[in-house]
């Protein structure tokens, strides 16, 4: 019986539901059961792709295409298990499927209404797939008392109980503020946010209390008597120095225990945590630091570079250093006397992926600093493509190199495959239809040549990653930026479309078209960003070699 665990949060945005629901799955997996996690978005956008990273933050990209939440990252990254797009839910989306169906005339000429359509829509959404999993746990974003949280809110109500209460929980993350001038922890915004859940007829049976400090006995059962829980429910979510000690901190505090215990599951046994407790030590106990300028054009909200980020903690894990992310707003290096300024003594440069001309010749010059100065490089994405056009200005003789993304150009290193692929046979989506210009998203394969700084990394030459783009290096230039010292060590099965470059001759330098950051875990981290700050490393040693010489 596959069981449903429902996580909703109250009283402010950004409490840390995305992070409670992958740490609670962690600590389920850690008990031996088979878990999913799911999202449900009630915003009117079909999907994350369009909107704003300044708005939103990243796009996190599944196997099978889909552009969803970056939540879907963590639940990713806590439990390894590959997300799909039936595990991100819109509004928009439902909406969209609702309105389809009435204009076939599915509904029968019945009047379409958000109670039972859409409410039905959400049920449909929410059992679907997840047969053979002992927990699937659902996050509904946005807060209680959301006019647009209201819907989602019905069809939980209804599913608890339609499957029943021997098959559901209610999970219910709050804010317990500290405030200085009364020197104590206030439980009435807690008490208000479960009066609107249970106005709206859900009842929570586990309180999950974030908080800057412990909750004294006496206000865990203030909290309990007002909003009808166990006391032992309570749980108390306090501020750590790394997400990635939130499954450890929560089973301290009980809270798999009171989820397995509700559900009369066995619960006594303390689960293996060891796989945590390493991350964490890794990361609390580093035996050095590496610094790393981050090049990209989206550094006023770091989310929009989450799974980065934690891709290069990730590799200073496995190298057994901090990684120091220094994050450089590209068009400042377009300033005169910014980029030695701004890139001097960094042990390697990242340049990451984005869309548009903004900066795009910042993130050039950052490229040209770090071949000029054989400073281990990453280039994802967008961050290739402007290596492979920095390349051909300044090595291939093509000062005129660059992307039909910025305009018309008589150089089109970089554009859509219609621009450039006539008569070729274009990589084919799965169960077939024209690629073209459109977005290329999900996981597909590529070749890596043997022998290849890349091939060495990944320690194999068949790859599977993930992409996220529409415009792509021109393979019809090939030949002209071999001849100077950049290779092409990946390619596409058919051999159309460039996946990977490096220079050979260069301490560390490789550009990749897909984005890594999004397979990494803590617990397996992804070759390329062990790599890149294992290269920091050595980076570091000679520069301080030189120093002392």
């Amino acid at each position: 019986m596959t069981r449903f665990v429902f996580v909703t949060g109250g009283v402010v945005s950004s409490l840390g539901k995305g992070i409670a629901s992958a740490a609670l799955a962690a600590l389920l997996q850690a008990r031996g059961h088979k878990v999913r996690i799911r999202k449900l978005d009630p915003y009117l956008n079909v999907d994350p792709g369009t909107m704003s990273p300044y708005q939103h933050g990243e796009v996190f990209i599944t196997d099978d295409g889909a552009e969803t939440d970056l939540d879907l990252g963590h639940y990713e990254r806590f439990t390894g298990v590959h997300a799909r797009r039936s595990d991100n839910t819109t509004t928009g989306r439902l909406y969209s499927d609702v309105i389809a169906r009435e204009r076939r005339g599915d509904y029968l000429g019945a009047t379409v209404q958000v109670i039972p359509h859409i409410t039905d829509a959400i049920k449909e959404a929410v059992v679907s797939e997840t047969d053979g999993y002992d927990f699937v746990l659902v996050e509904i974003g946005g807060t209680v008392g959301d006019i647009e949280s209201l819907p989602f809110l019905e069809a939980i109500r209804q599913l608890r109980n339609d499957l029943g209460y021997d098959q559901t929980i209610s999970v219910h993350l709050t804010l317990l503020p500290f405030i200085p001038s009364a020197g104590e922890l206030k439980t009435k915004p807690t008490q208000h946010s479960v009066k609107e859940l249970q106005n709206v007829g859900l009842q929570p049976q586990i309180l999950l209390c974030r908080s800057d400090r412990p909750i004294p006995q006496t206000e865990r059962r203030k909290i309990a008597s007002f909003c009808n829980v166990r006391s032992e429910a309570v749980i108390a979510a306090m501020d750590v120095d790394t997400i990635y000690a939130c499954p450890i901190a929560y089973h301290q505090q009980g809270m798999d225990r009171e989820v397995l215990r509700y559900f009369g599951l066995p619960h006594d046994d303390s689960p293996d945590l060891s796989r945590w407790e390493n991350i964490v030590r890794g990361i609390r106990e580093p035996k050095g630091e590496v610094r790393v300028a981050v090049v990209g054009k989206y550094t006023a909200l770091l989310d929009s570079y989450k799974s980065l980020a934690e891709a290069l903690l990730h590799g200073g894990i496995a190298n057994n250093v901090r990684v120091r992310m220094d994050w450089i707003d590209s068009e400042e290096l377009e300033k005169p006397g910014q980029i030695d300024k701004l890139l001097r003594g960094a042990n390697a440069i990242l340049v990451p992926g984005g869309f548009g001309e903004r900066g795009a010749e910042g993130k050039i010059s950052a490229v040209r600093y770090a071949r000029e100065n054989h400073v281990p490089f990453l280039g994802i994405c967008f961050g290739m493509q402007m290596a492979v056009i920095e390349c051909a200005r300044s090595l291939a003789g093509l000062p005129k190199a660059s992307s039909t993304e910025f305009g018309p150009t008589d150089e089109p290193l970089v554009g859509l495959m219609t621009e450039w692929a006539q008569g070729t046979e274009l990589l084919r989506r799965r169960e077939g239809g024209d690629l073209g210009g459109t977005m290329r998203l999900g996981a597909y394969p590529a070749t890596l040549t043997p022998g290849s700084r890349v091939a060495e990394v990944y320690g194999r030459t068949d790859i599977r990653e993930r992409h996220r783009h529409r415009w792509e290096v021109n393979v019809h230039y090939r030949e002209a930026l071999e001849k100077t010292s950049l290779r092409f060590s990946g390619m596409s099965p058919d051999g159309v479309l460039p996946e990977v470059v490096e220079y050979p001759d260069h301490p560390w330098f490789i550009g990749v078209q897909y984005h890594p950051e999004l397979l990494s875990k803590p617990f397996d981290p992804h070759p390329l960003f062990v790599g890149l700050v294992k290269a920091a490393k050595e980076q570091q040693k000679h520069a301080q070699q030189d120093a002392d010489a």
